[in-house]
Order: structure tokens, then sequence, then C-alpha cells
């Protein structure tokens, strides 16, 4: 299995988003501060971005970590257009629109703290 973290404003939000919306299953809700959440060999680690967990300690030049930005995760998905029709009538934000690349259709999601997600679809 492969985890990636990912620092999130509301973590209760974050394990909603993800088992809601994108078929994610609880591993471990540590809620408020840390959760972990399954799906298809990804475990995706959900981090407060304040509090008394490593993942939320200021850098010694006094950065803090804070969500967003532009690595993410991708999630593949068989029907892209489904897939869009039924987050966006879940209110989920897209970052623009689908973009074709090398081998596939893609588009950028927001989950609750603004951290991006991909799903992908192969052609």
């Amino acid at each position: 299995m492969v985890s990636v973290r990912y620092i999130v404003d509301d973590v209760r939000a974050a394990v909603g988003f993800y088992t809601a919306r994108l078929g994610f299953d609880i591993a471990l809700d540590a809620s408020p501060g840390f959760a972990a959440v399954d799906r298809d060999g990804l475990r995706l680690l959900l981090s407060a971005a304040a509090g008394p967990g490593g993942a939320s300690q200021p850098m010694p030049d006094g950065r803090r970590p804070q969500p967003g930005g532009w690595n993410r995760i991708q999630l593949a998905v068989d029907d892209l257009a489904g897939e869009i029709d039924r987050l966006r009538d879940a209110g989920v934000p897209l970052r623009g629109g689908i973009v074709v690349g090398r081998g596939g259709r893609q588009i950028l999601i927001d989950d609750p703290a603004g951290n991006p997600v991909e799903l992908f679809q192969a052609t």
C-alpha cells in the first residue's frame, strides 16, 4: 500500500468528502487531528493543519504546513464525464475543465481544504 499525506483544515470534513464522494473507506479515524482513508491500494493520511501532531509542526524558518498546491493524488475512473456530473451535482468544486493529454483525459477537483484530486480516464 502507498501512503500520501494531505494537510487539511478540518479532518472530519475531509473524511466525509473522501468516503462519501470518492469511495474511500475509513482505515483510522482519530479526529479531529488525524484520519486515514483507503482506496485501491492508496492510504490517504489526513492531518490537521494545526495541533500537536508531527505533520502540523512549523519548519525551522517558520513556514507552517497548509493545504492546497498542485501536487495531487490521481484516481482512475472509467467514466470521467459521469463522475464530473455526479460530483458537480454534489457541489464539489472543479479546477477548470477537462484536459486532454498523453494517454487520457483528466480533471482536477478540490477537497474541502483545497487539496487537488485528479480524476483520470485512460484512452
